[in-house]
């Protein structure tokens, strides 16, 4: 199974998060807060639910259940990138029917199989984000790009989670970060609508409404049916579509 884009989880393209209430893109001048250390030492059960892990000095006991798991999957499977894909197929089926805790689980063996899977941190940062974790889900999403830098639907995936975090807390670092993630994505390939819709969200936080239909224009010409109607209810509202498209 393929991994599914975060956006894919998410009600498409939602300006209500704000109004209801190689390259190193991925370095923002804003810095994450990083401190993963704890006041106690987790349980073996709660790290396996955590991202990584939980990212803590591994116990003895963890050491020994992991080296048992590696075992068992070298007899099992032709390789550990092999035994990596699986563990990371089996996430993503879990994820879809909302099993969060048991997806993470599985995105986490995936990551102590093969520690340059990509998609076991972008699944990492999809579990995050449902969770509403989203520091954690954007320090995933950014160890996955680090691997991958020019992967179009992780940038964008780590773009959308910018934007969710601007729209709880209002930190213009947020929208310029997401505007030099998003135009490296439109540089790499330039007829991904996600993309696009996502530069036109940044646009009507930045009231350049002009520049929001017309990002909204290219993506309607590439895919017409993930748009999303109640936004451009919005920007109507706001400015009258200049193409006369939507009226």
């Amino acid at each position: 199974m393929k991994n599914v884009p975060l956006h894919l989880f998410l009600t498409f393209f939602a300006p209500l998060w704000s109004l209801a209430q190689g390259v190193q893109l991925v370095s923002s001048g804003r810095t994450l807060d990083t401190n993963v250390s704890q006041v106690k030492p987790l349980s073996l059960a709660e790290r396996q639910v955590l991202p990584l892990f939980g990212e803590q000095r591994k116990t003895p006991e963890q050491i020994d259940k992991e080296i048992r798991f590696l075992n068992e999957c070298d007899k099992s499977f032709g390789s550990r990138d092999e035994a990596s894909q699986f563990f990371t197929a089996r996430g993503w089926e879990y994820l879809q029917e909302g099993q969060l805790d048991t997806a993470c689980y599985r995105f986490n063996l995936a990551y102590l199989l093969n520690d340059k899977n990509v998609d076991a941190y972008w699944g990492l940062g999809v579990v995050s984000y449902q969770k509403n974790k989203l520091e954690d889900a954007e320090r995933m999403l950014r160890k996955g790009v680090d691997l991958s830098p020019d992967n179009v639907a992780l940038l964008v995936d780590l773009a959308t989670i910018e934007l969710k975090h601007y729209a709880e807390i209002n930190d213009t670092n947020d929208l310029e970060e997401a505007q030099k993630v998003l135009e490296h994505a439109v540089s790499l390939d330039s007829t991904y609508a996600q993309t696009h819709y996502n530069l036109s969200l940044i646009a009507y936080y930045r009231q350049d409404y002009p520049k929001a239909w017309e990002h909204l224009h290219e993506g309607r010409k590439i895919n017409f049916s993930a748009m999303n109607f109640e936004y451009i209810e919005l920007l109507r509202a706001k400015f009258p579509d200049p193409q006369g498209f939507f009226k």
